[in-house]
């Protein structure tokens, strides 16, 4: 999974790219890292009642120049890419994953292009 000018989630129709206005304050405010190499990483939980290292993941890198970006729902470790929406609790970590763009669509972080 390489680095895109647009991205989307295995499993979900929607198509991403990142917002023209998006600042690098506001990726700190959200929650991203930023790396050695100037990369920013956000990592989050999608099961609420599981504890960070047993549950589902979303990831988000972006590259140090904002040009490009790529984001994944993958296992607990982080190595298999997921397609959440075929998991057993597929409602509910659909909401906290819908929730989780909201957040990034509203920051001027993401935008959705379909």
């Amino acid at each position: 999974m390489g680095y895109e000018k647009k991205a989307k989630l295995l499993g979900d129709s929607r198509v991403f790219e990142l917002d023209p206005q998006l600042k690098k304050y506001t990726l700190r405010d959200v929650g991203f890292t930023e790396s050695r190499g100037g990369k920013f990483i956000l990592e989050r939980p999608l099961d609420p009642e599981s504890p960070f290292s047993a549950s589902i993941k979303f990831k988000m890198t972006i590259s140090a120049d904002f040009k490009a970006f790529k984001m994944a729902v993958t296992s607990a470790n982080g190595l298999k890419e997921v397609n959440l929406f075929k998991e057993n609790d597929a409602k509910k970590r659909a909401e906290q994953l819908d929730y989780l763009l909201d957040v990034l669509i509203k920051r001027q972080i993401l935008k959705a292009t379909v």
